[in-house]
């Protein structure tokens, strides 16, 4: 079976973007999982390898980081 691996990146970074922005607005592990429908496990490594991109520590960086270099139309 072929897979579209341009497909797969394009989820994979929209659903990277949504934890950042769910991290920014407080949630915890568990909440984000039920909000993406995804297990908590999930959510910890995608937090991992976000940490890991953008050179941050934990998720106050993190949601700092986000205020920082979120689109202007969030802005309003």
């Amino acid at each position: 079976m072929l897979v579209d691996r341009s497909t797969r990146s394009v989820d994979a970074h929209e659903r990277e973007r949504r934890v950042i922005e769910l991290v920014a607005q407080g949630l915890n592990n568990r909440e984000m999982a039920v909000v993406l429908g995804i297990s908590e496990h999930v959510i910890k490594n995608k937090l991992r390898v976000i940490y890991d991109k953008l050179g941050v520590w934990n998720r106050l960086e993190l949601a700092l980081w986000y205020e920082a270099h979120r689109p202007q139309e969030q802005l309003n």
